[in-house]
């Protein structure tokens, strides 16, 4: 069994769905298809059963998804090892957003058990650069949110939320279940600074171009909301000042968390770093 291929199980095994699993890949269904065939017939019998919702485990697909993920964490300890001994010991990540993410907590407990020896240096970012600097070879990974212009990047989904809108608690709207963007037309809303990401700046702009202050920074979006009333999307589930209220969007994509690299960084630690952070989100 090459590793290769034992990678292409665990994603399938973890997502029970071809198509996730080639997205997170980053590859086609059909030759994932047809490794995960050739594995069965490698080992002899069905690893899972196919439905049009997914995939199912076999008593059989369960054992070797669990031996899997441990060839798999001894094969990147040797790679970080022997990275280790040519003096590849440091590892920079950059953070958008709330550090404070139960997920990135568990990573970071994750990855200090595994690479005890590994320095992590972590730089947070702002708003203007969802990819934290990777582009400028700032950082070599970042711990981020989508949607943003992927030329030249790999990503890796680890998680989606739902999104609202922040709101000044004395607002009438602030009262609502839920909203539409379109309830929100004739208001202004946060920008980023000129030269942001367009892809960026239209997801947090409900795609439509907007009007209002500039921000930076997460604080920056919230004071922006208590001092002119200005409205912003946010990620639900975060804690805010008890002046400022959050009122889910129904016709709003989820915002997605990705872990994001250089394509074609070969380098070790980053490979085993998202490997353990989609675990680490995934609980």
């Amino acid at each position: 069994m090459e590793l290769r291929t034992l990678r292409y199980f665990v994603a399938v095994a973890e997502e029970l769905h071809f198509g996730r699993a080639a997205t997170r890949l980053h590859m086609s269904q059909p030759p994932l298809s047809r490794a995960i065939k050739q594995l069965e017939a490698d080992v002899g019998t069905l690893l899972l059963v196919r439905s049009p919702a997914g995939v199912t485990l076999t008593p059989v697909g369960t054992v070797l998804l669990d031996e899997a993920r441990a060839l798999l964490d001894h094969a990147d300890r040797v790679r970080v090892r022997v990275s280790a001994a040519a003096g590849v010991t440091t590892i920079t990540v950059g953070i958008l957003g709330d550090g404070t993410d139960p997920g990135v907590s568990r990573l970071a407990a994750a990855y200090r058990r595994r690479h005890p020896g590994i320095e992590i240096r972590v730089r947070d970012a702002d708003l203007t650069d969802p990819t934290c600097g990777l582009r400028t070879g700032v950082v070599d990974v970042a711990l981020t949110r989508a949607p943003f212009d992927e030329t030249a990047l790999t990503v890796r989904a680890l998680r989606s939320d739902p999104v609202g809108v922040v709101l000044r608690a004395d607002d009438p709207l602030a009262r609502r279940d839920g909203l539409r963007l379109a309830e929100l037309s004739d208001r202004r809303w946060f920008q980023f600074p000129r030269g942001t990401d367009p892809v960026w700046q239209a997801y947090w702009n409900g795609g439509l171009p907007r009007e209002g202050p500039v921000v930076r920074a997460v604080q920056e979006c919230l004071q922006a909301v208590l001092w002119n009333g200005t409205v912003g999307l946010a990620p639900l589930g975060h804690d805010l000042p008890a002046e400022l209220a959050v009122v889910p969007l129904t016709d709003m994509a989820p915002s997605r968390v990705v872990a994001v690299w250089n394509a074609g960084d070969t380098n070790p630690l980053i490979r085993s770093f998202v490997e353990i952070a989609t675990t680490a989100y995934r609980n």
